[in-house]
């Protein structure tokens, strides 16, 4: 603490807190890989040798929109009547193998789906 003070004294500059972990990513660097190409955070700090914080960090400094994590299941891209003439056919296991998504997945698509239509959410019809 004393150093700092003498530093502040004598009038040199004075770095406080710690120092970062690795360079700043550019803004042309964010725009090319996380825009552009769609990378992950991860995968952007991976390739420029920073944090995934400091992509962060950069993200909302240059203003540029985090993606949200989630990813829309595509099972929203079929029709319903598709889904359900897949799972006559097939059996919600083997529409579930050929669409690459676990069995709870279609079950609980299937049950989200028919909720927006014209049944309650306890399966009666609604008059």
């Amino acid at each position: 603490m004393a150093r700092i003070k003498y530093q502040e004294a004598a009038g040199l500059e004075v770095k406080r807190g710690r120092p970062p972990a690795g360079p700043a990513p550019s803004k042309a660097d964010l725009v090319k890989l996380y825009v552009r190409e769609g990378r992950s955070v991860r995968d952007v700090a991976a390739a420029l040798g920073c944090s995934k914080d400091a992509v962060h960090r950069a993200l909302a400094g240059y203003g540029i929109k985090a993606r949200p994590n989630a990813s829309r299941s595509k099972l929203r891209t079929i029709p319903l009547r598709d889904l359900k003439a897949a799972i006559r056919d097939k059996g919600i296991l083997g529409t579930a193998r050929d669409l690459g998504v676990d069995e709870g997945t279609v079950r609980h698509h299937l049950k989200v789906r028919r909720g927006h239509g014209a049944q309650g959410g306890n399966g009666n019809r609604v008059a």
